[in-house]
């Protein structure tokens, strides 16, 4: 580390589009912690223009030569998720921390082969689970350890995107509509939202579920081709949690009206919802500003529960709508990699949340009740 700031690879930083582009960059940049030194993407003109547009000063088509250069510390992952397991075990390979997107692998195994290679490695790692780095949910999981609710009693959690209205979708968001490349709103909505439903409120030790198609095709944006949707976008889950709560989780992707999140915890003294107000709203839990409203006691009506200042830890700067979550994630990360502590989720969350997803599509297919092996 160069004058106590943290020296970051990107690895997938288009210059023009992206998730890279549009949240990990500038969260990096607005952070002190932080600087970013490489930039990488699998051809040389863009890796060049992102360096221009972003003033890093290198730029890199190798993976594996960006991890190995002397500039970088971290590695940051945010490519198609086909890609990460070879470009994670680069990283591990030249000895520097990483930090991928969720999913983290394209399969449990893959998944549990990373948190081995880590582990030996002996570096901090982590998974982009940022939906636990909203305020919100940060201030709510505090709550519910407090006892506001008192013992938590059931879950309901409703996650929508409005994608169905217009029946289009992005050329390069295409590959989505896949399932063989783990990008779907299984893998990414679900898993996000199960996630938080398990920092929330406690881990799921069974689950009965089904998935559906529902909009069978959409039309790619300004042309006249047709993609066949072969990835479900209904996803609808029952389960048992930890403390013996009820838990029931709805996520879809082809909403004709105006999307939402709406997650409400109730208790044996109250209750707290967390709801997409507006901006964000169509990304699901994991993007976005979430309200948090609350009522203890026997008929009370809820009221809004004002997140403190505590709870936002990051400069203005970082406070945008797709940015926030990722920045909260990132400053507690450079925290743990300065501490040796272990605040933000690991390879290890990332194989947990791998391994919930293929018990809802065990139970899917067979249309059985799943155990769930805890963590």
């Amino acid at each position: 580390m160069a004058d106590g700031r943290i020296r970051v690879g990107v690895v997938g930083a288009n210059p023009d589009r992206g998730w890279a582009a549009r949240a990990h960059i500038p969260a990096l940049r607005a952070l002190p912690g932080y600087e970013i030194t490489a930039v990488g993407t699998s051809r040389a003109a863009s890796a060049r223009a992102a360096a221009d547009r972003f003033g890093v000063p290198h730029a890199f088509t190798d993976a594996a030569e960006l991890a190995a250069h002397p500039d970088v510390d971290l590695v940051a992952i945010t490519v198609k998720v086909p890609a990460h397991d070879a470009l994670i075990r680069a990283a591990l390979g030249a000895g520097k921390h990483v930090y991928c997107e969720w999913p983290l692998a394209l399969t449990t195994a893959e998944a549990e082969g990373l948190l081995h290679l880590a582990r030996d490695a002996g570096v901090r790692h982590a998974v982009g689970l940022q939906a636990r780095f909203s305020p919100a949910v940060r201030y709510a999981r505090d709550l519910v350890a407090d006892g506001y609710v008192g013992r938590v009693t059931s879950v309901n959690v409703y996650a929508a995107r409005g994608k169905g209205g217009a029946g289009e979708i992005p050329g390069f968001a295409a590959y989505t509509l896949d399932p063989s490349n783990g990008a779907g709103t299984l893998e990414v909505g679900a898993g996000h939202t199960l996630d938080v439903l398990e920092h929330l409120a406690g881990d799921v030790t069974a689950l009965s579920a089904e998935l559906a198609v529902q909009r069978t095709a959409y039309t790619v944006a300004g042309t006249d081709e047709a993609v066949k949707v072969t990835s479900p976008d209904q996803i609808a889950v029952a389960a048992v949690l930890a403390g013996g709560a009820t838990a029931v989780v709805h996520v879809h992707d082809a909403k004709v009206t105006a999307a939402r999140t709406r997650i409400e915890i109730a208790g044996t003294d109250g209750d707290l919802a967390l709801v997409s107000p507006g901006p964000g709203a169509a990304a699901g839990v994991q993007i976005g500003v979430l309200a948090l409203r609350g009522a203890r006691g026997h008929g009370s009506p809820r009221e809004e529960l004002p997140i403190p200042e505590e709870y936002l830890w990051v400069p203005e700067p970082a406070r945008g709508v797709e940015v926030l979550n990722v920045a909260q994630f990132y400053a507690r990360f450079a925290d743990d990699i300065r501490t040796g502590g272990r605040t933000v989720p690991g390879f290890d969350a990332g194989l947990r949340v791998h391994r919930l997803l293929d018990a809802v599509r065990l139970s899917a297919e067979t249309g059985t009740r799943r155990e769930v092996a805890q963590p």
